[in-house]
């Protein structure tokens, strides 16, 4: 964490610990938990009321179990999360759902009890003899049943010397309550033929005859409501990581002795070969030692496109295997996987707070206490200015009931919750909220070539020939000579001539010529393949046609690879470091965003500038010819003239400079290390998905501003309101549930992003 307190020395040695939280129930307890934690020597916390997880770094002489006891101490349960489940049958998995929710059959009999009571209490109309004694017996259940949880978090929190949203609800409707019972039987409330009135704001009348069961019963209700509706947001705001979680296979047919024996997943282990048939999931990531295969990866990547494998090829465990049989020997297994790895970044992700979301805790940790301040201010201001017990005792309960601070803490964690996990589905990876608010400012995205801009391989693309000379010809010959050689460029020839002409002759007394080329026998024929000064050796020269053919094909960057035999130069062969087909649109999506492409690279520049013009980024936003500790200065250059700066990068020459810009992007088809340094992880090899992951991004931080906005402006305007009488507690109440169900409705809108 980029934070630090003063328990924890600068460098000093540190664990990391994730543990759940129960008895959260909204985000004054989170900032209490994290209070508590940060006032402990050599620990840093941050609490999470939406995931209900405490992420705590903390020194070596501080144990896990200190830790627990300490949250125990506040009031709350802790525990080390549980180790994955071996997978169940379809059956046990069901289960679980089956069974009935607490907080739903509570909020149903509430429901049920309380209609009446509104409806009695509201219009004047249906009011019988002795109607009130009626809602006195339904509202006493809701009460009492309906309310128990709020009644017992606020109990505990009262043992704790602590206030917190349930304080502000028990309170309200508890006192709500108590003085209807005082007015039933002590009052006039009593009385056969009494009638009762409605009003939205806060009416006059005689103390002694005043009910408030519609408030108690009505409150209690609509929060229950309110906090049902949360509850089933925030699960299916973590619906994405879970179903990341769930893509992985449950079990693997492995190979032993020649024969398969099917395991489950968690018991494989590295070098272990297993099948994959056609429509199964790959297990874990690894190598194809056998066969080949479209291997469909959507649900990991979000690219529709199926990718072609065959041995040597690496796949991604829960790929699904769309064509033929494959064996596969695991490379990762467990923890190291690629998707175990993914569930991991997009945790860590919502994990994690943004500035804004910590001013919000810390005026959550105060407000409670304030509100019950204010409450108490009302009370006897009313009453100073001569209004009756009954207007006074409205405006309280009012404050009490409006005032939640749950949609602060909501405001944040929901949004980084459904916009991490949208991002993943789509094969964007985001380390944390702070990332988010870097993407805002960036202005310039710096884009190094190889592996990014193009694919990052060598590929024929031209053949030029002598007159009388066929491209098979000329192809045959000279990629069974090149299939000799392990040289990128050789590989590309030879791969090409392959897919053209079929199966390749032999090659007889091979020589490689270093830094030239190499040369052979091939069905009698003594040829030679590279440099024009290897058959210049040989007095070969090139003829006008191909020496132009290779002029042009080095005035555009490409290698010329001269092909000769039979005492003369017969061909000229262009390779090149391909552009991907889909980058030239993501330049102007980029554009779009406001960004200004550079084009970095170690390649000639006539080289770069030939890829530059192809997707579209003039020659002066051309960065060529730097080495691989440069392209740190490039970006500080760029960040000298004053400008934000994103990175993106694929290779370990990329990881220095990822981590110096501002916002660094890591193709996920890259190295480690340029993954680990990057703040965003592109899981496809395509840079449209640059430009997605800063839009969602933007999208994911203007969601939640605007939540924390609404959360902001719905308690300044509301504890106002409450106060002057302009509320009724019911109403209140009803506007405090809406508040929480807004906040998270408006992040799950996230959930519906998608690729530009």
């Amino acid at each position: 964490m980029s934070s630090s307190t003063p328990g924890i020395a600068s460098g000093a040695v540190r664990e990391r610990v994730e543990l759940s939280i129960g008895g959260m129930t909204c985000a004054s307890c989170a900032a209490r938990i994290e209070k508590k934690l940060n006032r402990m020597d050599g620990v840093e916390a941050m609490v999470n009321f939406a995931t209900e997880k405490a992420r705590v770094d903390f020194a070596p002489e501080v144990s896990v179990a200190d830790l627990i006891a300490r949250i125990e101490q506040t009031g709350y349960t802790a525990e080390l999360p549980a180790p994955p489940a071996a997978p169940a049958s379809p059956a046990a998995e069901a289960g679980p759902q089956a069974e009935p929710d607490p907080l739903r059959s509570r909020l149903l009999v509430s429901l049920a009890l309380s209609v009446p009571v509104v409806l009695l209490s509201m219009i004047p109309a249906l009011q019988f003899d002795n109607w009130q004694w009626l809602a006195f017996a339904l509202t006493g259940p809701v009460v009492v049943h309906g309310g128990l949880p709020f009644h017992r978090a606020a109990w505990t929190n009262l043992r704790h010397g602590a206030a917190t949203m349930d304080t502000l609800v028990s309170l309200g409707t508890l006192v709500a309550f108590g003085w209807s019972v005082w007015a039933l039987f002590y009052g006039d409330a009593g009385l056969p033929g009494m009638r009762h009135e409605f009003s939205l704001s806060v009416g006059g009348g005689d103390a002694s005859s005043s009910l408030y069961l519609e408030t108690a019963a009505g409150v209690t209700t609509l929060i229950l409501l309110g906090r049902w509706l949360e509850h089933h947001s925030k699960r299916r705001a973590g619906a994405a990581l879970h179903a990341l979680l769930e893509l992985g296979a449950k079990d693997v047919a492995v190979l032993r002795d020649g024969r398969e024996v099917r395991l489950p997943v968690d018991r494989l282990t590295t070098g272990t070969r297993f099948v994959v048939r056609p429509g199964e999931k790959i297990a874990t990531d690894g190598v194809v030692v056998e066969g080949a295969s479209a291997v469909d990866a959507s649900m990991l990547t979000g690219e529709s496109v199926p990718i072609e494998v065959t041995v040597g090829d690496p796949v991604t465990g829960a790929t699904v295997n769309a064509g033929g049989r494959l064996v596969v020997e695991a490379t990762r297994v467990g923890a190291d996987t690629r998707l175990a790895r993914m569930a991991k970044l997009v945790e860590d992700a919502q994990n994690g707070k943004a500035s804004a979301q910590r001013l919000a805790d810390r005026i959550s940790a105060v407000f409670v206490p304030v509100v019950i301040l204010i409450a108490l201010g009302t009370l006897i201001t009313w009453l100073l200015l001569g209004h009756g017990a009954t207007e006074a005792f409205t405006a309280a309960v009012a404050v009490l009931i409006i005032a939640c601070p749950c949609a602060l803490g909501l405001a944040t964690p929901t949004a980084l919750m459904v916009g991490t996990g949208r991002g993943a589905q789509l094969g964007i990876l985001i380390k944390g909220p702070e990332v988010l608010e870097t993407t805002r400012a960036v202005d310039t995205v710096v884009l190094d070539k190889t592996g990014t801009v193009t694919t990052g391989r060598m590929a024929l693309t031209a053949v030029h020939t002598e007159e009388g000379v066929s491209e098979a010809e000329a192809l045959r010959l000279a990629g069974a000579l090149e299939h000799a050689s392990e040289h990128p460029i050789a590989q590309a020839v030879a791969q090409e001539a392959a897919a053209r002409v079929g199966e390749l002759p032999a090659v007889e007394s091979f020589e490689n010529v270093p830094g030239r080329g190499v040369r052979g026998v091939v069905e009698g024929r003594e040829v030679a393949a590279g440099r024009e000064a290897l058959l210049a050796d040989r007095a070969r020269w090139l003829p006008p046609a191909l020496a132009a053919a290779k002029s042009a094909a080095e005035a555009a960057g490409r290698t010329a690879v001269v092909v000769g035999w039979d005492g003369a130069a017969r061909a000229v062969l262009e390779i090149s470091d391909t552009v991907k087909p889909t980058s030239a649109e993501a330049i102007r999506e980029l554009r779009a965003l406001g960004l200004r492409p550079v084009l970095l690279t170690g390649d000639n520049r006539r080289a770069a500038e030939a890829v530059a013009a192809e997707v579209g980024i003039p020659a002066e936003d051309v960065v060529a010819e730097v080495l691989p500790e440069d392209k740190v200065a490039a970006v500080r250059r760029l960040q000298a003239e004053g400008r934000s700066v994103a990175m993106v990068g694929d290779g370990v020459n990329d990881a220095a400079a990822l981590a110096q810009a501002d916002l660094g992007l890591a193709m996920g088809t890259g190295t480690d290390a340029a993954i680990e340094a990057a703040d965003l992880t592109l899981v496809r090899g395509d840079l449209r998905s640059a430009a997605d992951a800063i839009r969602l991004s933007r999208r994911t931080l203007a969601t939640i501003k605007g939540n924390l906005f609404w959360a902001f402006a719905y308690n300044v305007a509301a504890v106002p309101l409450a106060a002057a009488g302009l509320l009724n507690p019911m109403v209140a109440g009803a506007a405090m549930a809406f508040s929480s169900v807004f906040v998270v409705t408006n992040s799950l809108r996230l959930r519906h992003f998608t690729s530009a």
